[in-house]
Formats: C-alpha cells, structure tokens, sequence
C-alpha cells in the first residue's frame, strides 16, 4: 500500500489553521489533513478510505479520545497507513458537521462530539460514531478495532461500502424539505401545553439528565404569559409558572457559576448540580437576554438582576478579546482533569476564610463532607436566601482571590460571527435593562470588529467570514446563522444608539440573507447558494446549543420591518415561519427562538419611539417601552433620519412622548408613562 510521506516529511498541516481546536492537534503524529479537496484527492490517489474527525477546542471527550488514540504513535501509525485523515472544527465549518452530524444519528440514534465519520472519496459517509476509547470497555469496541474492521470492509466488501454511502447520501438529501402549516395563536397555545407536558415538576426545565439550559424557550414563555396573561388555569400561568422556577433553579444550581458569573454548558444532572464545566459565548448571550428579560418583571426583578450583572461581568473580565470581540469558549478542564477551578471542599473553604465563614460558606453553598462532584470535592450551589450581604460580598470576593491562583481553563479564543451577534443582542439587551451603558459601550466594540474584520464586499453584496483570531479573519465564510445573528445584534445597538448607520449594514447583510439563502418554499437554507457543495446542502430550522439560521434569520427580518416598516423584509418572515410550522407543531423545544418570533407577530409587533431631553420624564417612559417584552424600542433626543420608526416624532408641548405602534400604525403619543399600558401581569 502507497502510505504516503510522513508527517515529519511534510511538515505539520494545522499549524498555521486560524483554529484553536486544529492547533490542539499540530503535534499530533496522525497525519491530519484540514478538509479539501487535496484531502480526497490524496485518498483516491492512495485509494483509502476517508477519516473525517469533528471536535472543538472546549469539547471534554475530544481531549480524552486525542490523549488516548491520536496522540498515541502506535494508533496514529495504523491511521497514517490506512485512511486519510481530516480533523474539522465544528465551530468554524458548521456545515460540514451538520452535514455528518445527520449522518451519524441516522446510522446510530445519536450524536455528539467527538464526531468520527468515514467517508468514501466523494465524501459519503459508509460508518459513522463518537467517542470510541482506546480499550474495549463496556461493551464498546476499542478504537483500533473500529479502524481495522472498516480498512476489511473498504478491501473486502467494497460494494457494501458504496450501498451504504449511497443510502446515506440519498437520506441527507431527501431530508431537506419542511413541512409548512399555520403559526397562529392556536399553535402557540398548543406549544405551550406540549412543554408543560415535558416540563420537569421536581427540578425544573425540561427533559431528564443531562439537562441543557433552555435559553431560547424562556424569553418565549416570558412573552407569552404577558400577552395573555395569568389567570389561573391559562397557559399564560403555566408559561409564567415555567419560565420562573427554570431560571430560579438554573441561578441556583451547580450550572451557574456562583462567585465569577455566567453558566456551564450543562448539567450531566437533572437538578442542575454538576455542570459539564466548559463555558460557551452562545449560551452565556443567549441567557443573559433571557435573565435581563426576566428582570423587566416581578417575578425576576432581584434574582434576574443579580444573574444578569455576573453573566455581563463574565463576558467582559473572561472572553473579550483585545480587539473588542469575545472569545468562543472556555475549557472545561484544568490541571488535566474536569471542573478542578471551580470545586472545592470543606477544608478548602475554612482554609481561605477560617472556620467560621468556612461553616458559613459551605452551608450556603451546600459544599458537603462527601462532596456533590468527585473526589469529594463540591460544586456550588445557592438555594438558600442571603441572610447577611455584606459577609457573602466579603466571602465571595476572597474566594473569588483564591481561586484566581488556580490554574485558569484554557480559553478558544477566536471570534465567531454568529455568537459576537448574539452577544450584541445580549449585552444591549441587559444595558437597557439594567441601565449600564457600559455594555452597550462593549457591544458597540464587537460590532465594529464584526464589521472591520469580518466582512467582505463581493462586487456590491455584503459578505461575512465566519470567524477571526487575534483580528485575522480566518477562511470559512459566514453561514445563515452568521447573517442573521450579526445583522439582529446591529438592529439592536440602531434602536438603542438611534445611530442609523447600523441600520443600513444590517440592511446590507439581510439583502444577501434574501438574495443568497431563500428556499423554494419560503424558508432558508443553511448556507449560500454559491458555498462549497457538499453530500447535501445543509438546512435545519430547528434550535440546538444556539438558535438555528433559519429562525435567526425570522427574528432579524421582522427587527428590520418593525424599524423601517418594509414588508418585504416582514413578508420574508411570515413566509419562513411558515414553512417550518411544523417543528413549531411537533417539537416545540427546539423551536424556542421560532416561538419568540411568533409571539411578537401575534402582538404586532409592537413598536415603541421615546423622543424628547433626557431626564426623569424620558426615562419613565422609557422603562414603561422596555417591559413591553419584545417591543421594539427607540430612543432619541429628536427625530432621526434613516430610522423609519423615529422619523417624524417630536416632543409633546415641550416633553418627551412615547410613540407605540403595531406594524408601523400608532396610538397618539403619550407623555405620561401609565398612559403606555404596559403593567405587567
């Protein structure tokens, strides 16, 4: 067999990738290829099959399974011999893993990351797993196992080999389509009702172990309930009911970083105790709009206000990077093993603040003597009231010292379009909220990044990059989420700035969203429609760890027309929501931010411009506009051109006015913020 040069011959491959996930690899002794066609060609050249390896750099079990297997000569020497081998970042071509990802739950039920796909040489995938370890254990096989039965079936059984990436590829594509239906208030009632069914009545949330925190699903309930209220026995009550024990439980438990801010990935529990401690720029933004949202009622007033202050201070003291943007993620592991920065136990607590604020400590974090983590060492946690505030801020802020001395998880310090765009949104969100102009100083920063870095202007069409590292921008270009969700976060910084030039360049990133991503049916596609072609164009309406392009996109397009009033850009929205109605209908879990957009659609939406001086007066007004959950809200001194919604608003009898629309149609103005008619509930 024609095993090609070594490694050492030609020199290592991923040391130059704008990744951190591939520059984990750079020292491997497996021959990595980064995904290309000089990659298949190599494999058709040598005739072997294709070992398409997907991961990222927080990801606990890639490590594990890269200790094990690829940082192993003996196993690295068999894959070196037999396959061709590709590592992909999944958070740099999203595409490609999607593409696999559906491969691997149709061939196994399930999916995950580490993702391990064998390909044949036009990329059809023939075998598909996750993690495998490097022993048999439990009765999986070991890794050199799965290696040698596929290099037999790939020699032996090559007409197996081709039927089965036939079907495979045949699946992929004919899963494609959606199914439209009616999103009305009927619908929304019904989804509500399916959640409750799934809802957790011990531990709140949703599902059993492991348990992700519903970031999307919440700012819908929240929503929900205001737009229909409360009584007893409605599903605006049970909205509420969900809404407010999940984020109470989540801001409680083990998940959410009690001293530094900000959440884990998940918890491995169902009672939101032992998170999986890497912590991701996705579900931090995408909670800290949730918890600011939450803090605009009475139900979230305290708690929503203190989470959303130690989610902010995380993003900006642990992921903002030098040139303004935010970092992916932070690992879970740190001294070689998982959570060991976070943990401690009894003796640990009464070391660093003595016996008494020790005892203290460890009963309001519930730190135990046989510990809630491993190796008797617990996670915190804080579900009991503060009975002293100044001796927890005394307490946290010394423990928060001593923990600054430990090993710091690593962090995956590149910059993905689509997360910054969430954590825009976020941060004005929280801003406006919490009245910290600070942040909305930080999400301006972002944006001007996102804007100098990361986009590209074909000919006259606006066009992202999906990610950049230290103001580099890397080579994969930006997929419908990225759209999307950068052109949201700079609608959210036009209507909190009045600044109109944010307006038009979301304006230019949703022309290509409609020029480029369109489906036939009125949904979207994934990715554009001169991107690299793969087994299968990827297209998937439904949310995950962040909210899926497609309803990413609806949420942008129907900001837009709620800010200018164009019903092209509101048409487009009605349209692919739809066409994914029935992922709405059918599993509402996965269609929070669809649910977000379909709510404010049957509000209106509504529109809300505040003009006048700063001062009292204005920001009674203002405040009365932002717990008006999901309203669009502008504020300014005067009248704004470029802003559809400020254009033509003036004071009233020399004081400020509050404006409040639906579909760009008005009430008269109102200078007295009770006159707004937004109580809530």
């Amino acid at each position: 067999m024609d095993v090609g040069p070594s490694v050492g011959a030609m020199g290592n491959r991923l040391q130059h990738s704008t990744s951190p996930y591939l520059q984990q690899h750079a020292e491997n002794p497996v021959d990595w290829w980064e995904w290309g066609t000089e990659a298949f060609d190599e494999a058709r050249r040598r005739d072997v099959p294709v070992l398409l390896s997907v991961g990222y750099a927080a990801c606990h079990w890639c490590h594990v399974m890269a200790h094990e297997s690829f940082e192993d000569q003996a196993t690295a020497d068999y894959l070196n011999e037999h396959f061709v081998s590709i590592k992909v970042d999944r958070e740099e071509r999203p595409d490609i893993d999607a593409v696999y990802m559906g491969a691997t739950q149709a061939m196994t039920g399930q999916g995950g990351w580490p993702m391990t796909v064998v390909l044949d040489h036009d990329g059809g995938p023939f075998f598909a797993g996750t993690y495998f370890p490097d022993q048999p254990r439990h009765g999986q096989p070991s890794f050199r196992q799965v290696l040698e039965a596929l290099v037999d079936a790939w020699t032996n059984r090559g007409d197996d080999v081709r039927r089965v990436a036939g079907q495979l590829r045949d699946h992929l594509q004919a899963t494609a389509s959606l199914a439209g239906g009616a999103v009305d208030a009927e619908a929304i009632s019904a989804a509500v009702d399916l959640l409750a069914d799934e809802f957790d009545e011990r531990s709140a949330g949703f599902g059993g172990a492991p348990k992700f925190p519903p970031s999307m699903l919440m700012p819908f309930l929240l929503r929900h309930a205001q737009r229909v209220g409360t009584s007893p026995g409605t599903s605006g009550a049970r909205a509420r009911t969900m809404a407010t024990r999940t984020l109470t439980a989540m801001a409680s438990g083990g998940i959410h970083d009690q001293l530094g801010g900000g959440f884990a990935r998940y918890s491995v529990d169902s009672g939101w105790v032992v998170p999986h401690f890497e912590k991701m720029l996705y579900d931090n933004a995408l909670l800290l709009t949730a918890y600011a949202e939450w803090s605009l009622t009475a139900d979230g007033v305290e708690l929503g206000a203190e989470v959303v202050r130690g989610i902010a201070e995380f993003l900006l003291n642990e992921l903002q990077t030098d040139e303004g943007g935010f970092a992916s993620a932070l690992d879970a592991d740190s001294d070689g093993a998982e959570g060991t920065f976070y943990v401690w136990t009894r003796a640990q607590l009464d070391e660093v603040l003595g016996e008494s604020d020790g005892a203290w400590a460890a009963e309001l974090f519930e730190v135990t003597g046989s510990g809630t983590f491993e190796h008797g060492t617990s996670t915190l946690q804080r579900t009991r009231a503060i009975d002293d505030p100044n001796r927890f801020a005394r307490v946290r802020q010394r423990l928060l010292d001593a923990r600054a001395k430990r090993t710091r998880p690593a962090r995956d310090d590149k910059v993905v379009a689509a997360w910054n765009g969430l954590a825009i949104s976020g941060l004005v969100t929280a801003g406006l909220a919490l009245d910290e102009p600070e942040w909305i100083d930080a999400a301006r920063g972002a944006a001007e990044l996102l804007w100098r870095i990361h986009l590209v202007e074909a000919d006259t069409e606006a066009r992202l990059l999906r990610t950049s590292r230290d103001g580099a921008a890397g080579a994969a270009v930006g997929i419908l989420e990225d759209y999307a969700c950068v052109a949201d976060g700079f609608l959210a910084l036009a209507a909190a700035t009045a600044d109109p030039r944010w307006l038009e360049r979301a304006g230019l990133l949703l022309d290509t969203v409609l020029a480029r991503f369109v489906a036939e049916d009125g949904g979207f596609h994934d990715t554009a429609d001169d991107a690299e072609t793969l087994i299968a164009r990827p297209r998937d309406p439904s949310d995950n760890a962040s909210p899926s392009g497609h309803a990413a996109a609806v949420r942008a397009l129907l900001s837009h027309a709620a800010l200018t009033g164009s019903g092209v850009h509101r048409g487009a929205a009605e349209r692919a929501l739809a066409a994914g109605a029935q992922l709405i209908e059918r599993a509402p879990r996965f269609a929070g931010w669809s649910l977000v957009s379909a709510e404010e659609l049957l509000a209106g939406p509504v529109e809300i411009a505040v003009v006048g001086r700063p001062g009292h007066a204005r920001d009674a007004l203002e405040g009365a506009a932002l717990r008006r959950l999901g309203a669009r809200v502008v504020v300014a001194d005067r009248s704004v051109a470029g802003i559809g919604l400020l254009e033509g608003r003036a004071e009233v009898d020399g004081q400020p006015a509050a404006y409040v629309c639906r579909g760009h149609v008005c009430d008269r103005p109102v200078v007295d913020a009770a006159e707004i008619g937004l109580a809530q509930s």
